[in-house]
């Protein structure tokens, strides 16, 4: 039996992680700027995390939600203390697809409504609803299709009002800051617009911080910045560190019943300890300051290099964005600098998700390598 052939693959095979870095079949160093897509947020094997699962999967890995499980409860409350989002509820799933898809149906069900607004050049997930609000008609079926969906462009608030005037949208869903989108983030003025039509029009409003949260941003929640108060939550990603978790925080007017919302996975032993595992480091390590810190000397690093044109994101959720486009520039610094980079939408962005543990020594190396790719890239583009 063969693989389903849907993955475009680099012909590297990582074997071991340890920190920032992975080791392929031939014992090759990597430098990780990636995380596997930002999941990797406090470093490959750190200790605290492995011991966590080992003790967890050698006293109890797996129930059902049909018991009681401290560890959820546990849970719930870490993420308020270092998130100081009071009052919310949890709902624990598996991942940022599945937990989008709760915070959709939740606010259909709370509203009474179908209808939902996105943005252009979003992405939310791959199942039903959280795909069709996810802007790229290549990964929307049709029977994803029959959602009803309206796009419009971050600042449009404008158009924003013009679409709840119909009385028909249960919730608008923005990704903080934009990942596969391109790094994109809005004005404060334009969150907080969003906040007061939400609740003028009895629309809930989602922040998507699959990519954004659990620190990433320097913030634990990149909307905090903004100053705004979400109706629901979403986060995944580096909230295990690799282990599948998701989940959504609730605001309270949001009132629950048993069978509302269910998952059989999710919340489960495991992906708690290892969710508690990641805010522990996050507390003790002070990742969260560490990421400015870093975020901060990697802008200024990256200001020297000409051929940069614009730096986007925050905290260590970085965009590059040059004049063309970054694939060979990737495949360059993958395969002769032996440094992992992601890509975006946007074909002329590199993408930096890194763990945050990244230190100014990873960041130099980054930037030399990157320095020598683009010399040599110059210097073939002159010969030609």
């Amino acid at each position: 039996m063969s693989l389903f052939n849907v993955y475009p693959l680099f012909d590297v095979t990582p074997v071991k992680g340890k920190d920032v870095f992975v080791y392929d079949t031939n014992n090759t160093k990597y430098l990780d700027l990636y995380g596997g897509h930002a999941v990797i947020s406090i470093g490959h094997a750190h200790p605290t995390y492995t011991k966590a699962i080992t003790d967890q999967v050698n006293t109890l890995g797996f129930y059902s939600n049909s018991i009681q499980n401290p560890l959820q409860v546990e849970l719930a409350k870490q993420i308020t203390s270092i998130s100081n989002c009071e009052d919310y509820h949890l709902f624990l799933c598996n991942s940022g697809a599945e937990a989008n898809e709760n915070a959709l149906k939740l606010a259909s069900f709370h509203t009474n409504k179908k209808k939902v607004i996105a943005f252009k050049n979003s992405f939310h997930g791959r199942t039903s609803a959280a795909v069709a609000a996810t802007d790229n008609p290549k990964i929307v079926a049709p029977i994803n299709a029959q959602q009803e969906v309206i796009f419009l462009e971050f600042e449009d608030l404008v158009g924003v009002e013009k679409a709840l005037q119909n009385n028909d949208v249960c919730a608008v869903i923005i990704e903080t800051i934009q990942g596969v989108g391109g790094l994109d983030e809005a004005s404060t003025n334009f969150y907080q617009g969003l906040e007061r039509l939400c609740n003028e029009y009895n629309t809930l409003l989602i922040a998507d911080e699959i990519q954004s949260g659990f620190g990433r941003t320097g913030d634990f929640f990149a909307f905090q910045k903004h100053g705004i108060t979400p109706d629901i939550i979403s986060m995944a990603k580096g909230m295990g560190n690799g282990f599948p978790i998701g989940g959504i925080l609730i605001h309270p007017k949001i009132k629950a019943s048993f069978g509302l919302l269910g998952t059989t996975f999710g919340g489960n032993h495991l992906a708690c300890a290892a969710s508690l595992a990641v805010i522990k480091v996050l507390q003790e390590e002070d990742l969260m300051k560490n990421v400015k810190e870093i975020s901060t000397y990697f802008t200024q690093k990256l200001k020297e290099i000409p051929e940069v044109i614009t730096i986007k994101g925050r905290g260590l959720m970085l965009g590059i964005e040059f004049s063309q486009p970054i694939a060979s520039l990737r495949k360059s610094m993958l395969f002769d600098q032996h440094i992992f980079t992601g890509s975006a939408k946007n074909p002329n962005l590199l993408r930096l998700l890194p763990s945050l543990t990244l230190k100014k020594e990873h960041v130099d190396t980054f930037i030399s390598a990157l320095k020598e790719v683009l010399s040599m890239n110059q210097k073939i583009a002159t010969a030609n």
